[in-house]
């Protein structure tokens, strides 16, 4: 399963157990972070695409670290002028750990689990609150 996420301005292809370089991201290291803007999510079977994201679809991820990247050299020149600039350029980055791709199906599922467990748990309540009248 992978999904296309759209961050900082730029389309990244992820799946879950990637690791992303991302540009910086306001986020402290360690700390969980969500990816609302699903452009398209395709599991073996069917793809996704969204207009202009997919509903319900969310990926998570977790911030390993914050860097710069490599240096990059600018260099300015004017021919017969005596002009010349270097000037260099780090990026700072953002490290990310894809950790769960999260769709509206699982959403759907566990909400499905959760409404079956409270009524099971209201019958077991009535059956004892009986029993304390008989007894």
């Amino acid at each position: 399963m992978y999904a296309i996420i759209e961050s900082c301005g730029r389309q990244y292809k992820v799946s879950e157990g990637d690791v992303v370089f991302f540009e910086k991201l306001e986020a402290e290291e360690g700390k969980k972070i969500t990816f609302d803007n699903v452009v398209l999510v395709s599991n073996d079977q069917e793809v996704e695409v969204g207009t202009p994201y997919v509903k319900g679809v969310k990926v998570e991820g977790k911030v390993v670290s914050h860097g710069k990247g490599e240096k990059i050299l600018v260099y300015k020149y004017k021919a017969k002028k005596n002009y010349r600039r270097t000037q260099g350029h780090r990026q700072p980055y953002t490290k990310v750990e894809i950790t769960k791709i999260k769709t509206a199906e699982e959403k759907a599922e566990k909400v499905e689990k959760a409404e079956a467990k409270p009524v099971q748990a209201k019958a077991e309540t009535k059956k004892s609150a009986t029993a304390k009248k008989e007894a």
